[in-house]
């Protein structure tokens, strides 16, 4: 069974830092870092699933308007690893944060996307 782990998540005041990684296990012979797009999304209570960032095998990244200039979305081929760096956070990025792949080019819509990690949760307090 395809898989992505999340981990990295916890609760940091406003203005801190995290790096959220995602551990990508091989799957048909493929490593899922080799899809087409990684990407990270996240959640908050009552509200839909939002992509932050994007990442395609070229290295092409894309940003949500609200994490540009504060996140990085990366991989480590070798360890079969997403990360997300995230700095100067806010209370407003509270929310579980997924990482998921999928054949074909990225895309913001959470339908487009064929595998999903679990989630890790991140708090932001004031």
């Amino acid at each position: 069974q395809a898989q992505l782990r999340e981990s990295g998540g916890a609760s940091v005041q406003a203005g801190g830092s995290l790096r959220l990684s995602c551990a990508a296990s091989r799957y048909s012979g493929r490593y899922y870092y080799s899809n087409d797009c990684m990407g990270w999304f996240r959640q908050a209570p009552g509200k839909e699933r939002e992509g932050v960032a994007t990442i395609d095998r070229p290295g092409s990244t894309s940003y949500a308007d609200s994490v540009k200039g504060r996140f990085t979305i990366s991989t480590d081929i070798f360890k079969n690893t997403l990360y997300l760096q995230m700095n100067s956070l806010k209370p407003e990025d509270t929310a579980m944060y997924y990482c998921a792949a999928r054949w074909g080019r990225c895309s913001w819509a959470v339908g487009d996307y064929n595998y999903w990690g679990q989630g890790t949760q991140v708090t932001v307090s004031s």
